[in-house]
C-alpha cells in the first residue's frame, strides 16, 4: 500500500505547480530543496532547525539548519500549508484529470465517485494511527482535513506515509544506524547511486567516514558495497518498518485496502505516466508504471 500512496504523496516535491508556488511565496526554485523543507515542515510550525533534523535524520543537520528557519522569514508556516494544497490541487488537476476511470476517460477525474470513495477508504486508515514516537504524523494529523476529495486523499497518504516514515526513523535507530550510516548502508545494497544522495549535504569526508565505521561493524566492503551482514542488516530495518507500519492496514482490513488499491490505481499510473517523478531517486519506490 505504501507503493500505491506514495506517488501520490510525492508529486508534491516536483511537480511544475508545486515550484510556481514556492515561487510566489518567494522561495529559491533553482533547487527543490527551498520548498521541499518548507512544505514538509510546514505542519510542525514555526520549528527550529534541531525539531527539523530530529524529523528528518538522513539530512546532514549543517544542510537542515541552511533552510530551517530560514524558510519562515519567506513565508509562515500557514501560508505555505495554504500554497501546498494549492499546489496538490493545481497538480492533480493538470496531471491526473485526465486518468482513466473504468472503460471511460473522465474530464474532472479529481472529482469522480471513485475518488471520494477512495479518499474515505484513505482517511479511515489515517485516522486510525498511533502517533506515539510520530511527530510528522501526528502534524499532519492535527491539520483540518480538506473537503474535497482529490486533496483529502492527498492528505490521507500523506499522514500514512509520515506515518510509516516515523517509523522508519525508529528502526534505523534501533539498527544503530546514523543519519548518514543509514544512506551509506541504503546506497551499499545498489538502492540507489551514491550521487542520489548529494542533496542530503553530507560532505565526502563524512560519508567516507560512516563507510569506515560500517566497515568496521562488518556492514560494508571497503569500496563500500554490503556485505552479507550489511544486508541482513537492512533486511530487519525495511522488515520492522512495515511492522511498524502494518497497524492501520490491520484496521482498514484486506479488502478494503485492496480496493483502495484498485481506486487509486488510474491516478498511480497518470503519476507516472505525466513523468512527475525522477527515474533515479531515493524514494525507494518504483518510477516505472505497475502493471494491474
Amino acid at each position: 500500500m505504501w507503493h500505491q500512496l506514495e506517488p501520490l504523496h510525492a508529486v508534491l516535491y516536483f511537480s511544475p505547480q508545486a515550484f510556481e508556488e514556492a515561487a510566489a511565496l518567494g522561495y529559491d526554485v533553482e533547487s527543490r530543496w527551498p520548498s521541499y523543507f518548507a512544505y514538509r515542515t510546514a505542519p510542525l510550525g514555526r520549528t527550529g532547525a534541531h525539531l527539523a533534523t530530529a524529523a528528518y535524520y538522513s539530512f546532514s543537520p549543517r544542510t537542515v539548519a541552511e533552510h530551517v528557519p530560514a524558510v519562515w522569514d519567506v513565508a509562515a508556516p500557514e501560508k505555505v500549508l495554504k500554497a501546498r494544497a494549492e499546489a496538490v490541487d493545481r497538480t492533480y488537476r493538470a496531471s491526473l484529470g485526465d486518468a482513466v476511470s473504468g472503460d471511460a476517460v473522465s474530464s474532472d477525474a479529481v472529482s469522480s465517485d471513485d475518488v471520494a470513495e477512495a479518499a474515505e477508504l484513505a482517511r479511515r486508515a489515517a485516522e486510525s494511527v498511533q502517533v506515539a514516537g510520530r511527530p510528522l504524523t501526528a502534524a499532519n494529523l492535527d491539520l483540518p482535513w480538506p473537503d474535497e476529495p482529490h486533496l483529502a486523499l492527498w492528505h490521507a497518504a500523506t499522514v500514512l506515509r509520515e506515518h510509516r516514515g516515523d517509523g522508519h526513523l525508529a528502526a534505523l535507530a534501533a539498527a544503530e544506524l546514523d543519519g548518514c550510516e543509514a544512506l551509506v548502508s541504503f546506497a551499499a545494497i545498489g538502492a540507489a547511486p551514491v550521487a542520489g544522495f548529494a542533496g542530503r549535504g553530507w560532505s565526502e569526508q563524512e560519508w567516507n567516514e560512516a563507510t569506515e565505521r560500517l566497515t568496521a561493524r562488518g556492514l560494508v566492503h571497503p569500496d563500500g558495497t554490503a556485505t552479507d551482514e550489511g544486508r541482513a542488516l537492512r533486511d530487519q530495518v525495511e522488515r520492522m518498518t512495515d511492522q511498524l507500519a502494518a497497524a492501520p492496514w490491520r484496521h482498514l482490513g484486506e479488502e478494503r485496502a485492496a480496493r483502495l488499491a484498485q481506486l487509486i490505481a488510474p491516478f498511480l499510473g497518470a503519476v507516472f505516466a505525466a513523468g512527475l517523478l525522477p527515474m533515479t531517486s531515493t524514494l525507494g519506490i518504483a518510477t516505472v508504471q505497475v502493471p494491474y
